[in-house]
């Protein structure tokens, strides 16, 4: 909802309050209530009615409940209640009239959730823990003018090298190190492991998100990813194997659409296939890190993967990064100089391999960057982050000059960067 701030109750918000309109539903909804931990006492009588009296003079909660059971114009009501609620309070409502036109009506006005009565307390748990969890969803922020969107694609030149561990880590440092609101978009579908990387559930976001496309805007943004800390929020799924991917790629364009609007930088975990099924996804990609580590099928890969990143991308900027690098040369397959001769380019970061690192990463459920985060084994990975944060800072110097009248096919200068840190 979305009324004018009452300054003087920002600290004073209860967490739930309920106006339902007969004891029956009071009743039905105080044990559910109570389960989660909000007092009882927060159930009123009286309906949208009362809901609109009281809130036109007090403070509006973060879970607002409201019985439509006595309303004669349930849109226009709830229309009424928006001017009285604070903004980012979370609506459910209730009512009698078993109408999908009405749902949507409402559904579209800003309430949650339109319950039908009588309530059963699975229904009831089940809209109040959403509700619990839109409110922790990361907010939809405008990025300034100095800090512009910035997007990143990380893909594995084979399976096994690492790509996900690169991308989660980048995700937490761009979050952290570089103080950047972050989404991490894990697009293997069925076998992912972003949010497992970050001890969380992946929840149905992303599958929703490919069932139901049109469904896709700031809000399903804000409910459907998942908060991992107060800058880093990930959009992950764990698909039954036996449901194949069906989509023609919409979902992922529309996704990385309301992701440049709520957040500083996104982190995309991109599967090899889905290079070759849906190209569009690296049309708005600046940056690439392409994961590879040093053997004779992975410098293949990483060859084929360059090459089509310069047919179907030629403006992002891609960056090879040598993962899981042994120690001890007798243990590589092809040496380091031997695969840059073969790929034609030099390898731009190397992380070396520590197994007692990662699993102790996987043991604590952190990023292997937050995990060791002062290891120098991770020192490559910051500076990475660093590099790729300061090329979006670039763009903004660059766009400033096109806004004075620049050359419209001006580039930003990515080779400075690369000198100046190469110098370093």
């Amino acid at each position: 909802m979305n009324a004018p701030w009452k300054p003087a109750s920002a600290g004073t918000r209860e967490p739930f309050v309920a106006y339902v309109c007969d004891d029956t539903t009071a009743e039905a909804m105080r044990p559910v209530i109570a389960e989660l931990g909000w007092s009882v006492d927060k159930v009123h009588k009286g309906g949208l009615r009362n809901a609109i009296q009281t809130l036109s003079v007090s403070a509006s909660p973060h879970i607002l409940f409201v019985d439509l059971a006595e309303s004669g114009d349930p849109l226009n009501d709830i229309n009424g209640l928006a001017e009285v609620c604070e903004p980012g309070t979370v609506v459910i409502a209730a009512g009698q009239v078993n109408d999908v036109r009405l749902y949507r009506d409402l559904v579209a006005s800003g309430i949650q959730d339109y319950l039908l009565k009588p309530l059963h307390p699975d229904v009831m748990r089940e809209a109040f823990t959403q509700a619990q969890a839109m409110l922790n969803a990361p907010k939809v922020v405008e990025p300034g003018v100095e800090r512009p969107h910035c997007a990143i694609a990380v893909v594995g030149a084979r399976g096994g090298v690492g790509a996900s561990t690169v991308a989660t880590s980048l995700a937490w440092l761009l979050s952290t190190k570089e103080d950047r609101t972050t989404a991490l978009l894990d697009l293997d579908v069925h076998f992912g492991t972003g949010a497992l990387a970050l001890d969380l559930e992946p929840g149905r976001g992303l599958t929703d998100a490919i069932d139901n496309p049109s469904r896709i805007d700031g809000l399903f943004i804000e409910r459907a990813m998942v908060k991992a800390s107060e800058k880093l929020a990930v959009l992950s799924a764990e698909a039954p194997i036996n449901s194949p991917l069906m989509t023609d790629g919409s979902a992922f364009y529309q996704l990385q659409e309301e992701m440049r609007g709520a957040f500083e930088c996104t982190v995309i975990d991109l599967p090899r296939p889905m290079l070759v099924q849906h190209p569009s996804l690296v049309n708005d990609v600046q940056l690439a890190v392409i994961v590879t580590d040093l053997t004779l099928a992975a410098a293949r890969d990483t060859i084929r993967i360059l090459s089509w990143m310069k047919t179907n991308a030629p403006n992002t900027v891609v960056q090879v990064v040598v993962n899981r690098l042994q120690a001890a040369s007798s243990q590589l397959e092809i040496s380091r100089k031997d695969f840059e001769n073969s790929i034609e380019r030099k390898v731009d970061f190397t992380v070396a391999y520590d197994q007692k690192l990662a699993a102790q990463a996987a043991k604590l459920g952190k990023p292997f960057a937050e995990a060791g985060k002062n290891s120098k084994t991770v020192a490559p990975l910051v500076e990475l982050a660093t590099f790729l944060a300061g090329a979006a800072e670039d763009r903004v110097d660059d766009d400033k000059k096109k806004a004075k009248g620049g050359s419209l096919v001006g580039k930003f200068d990515f080779k400075s960067l690369l000198g100046k840190r190469a110098k370093k």
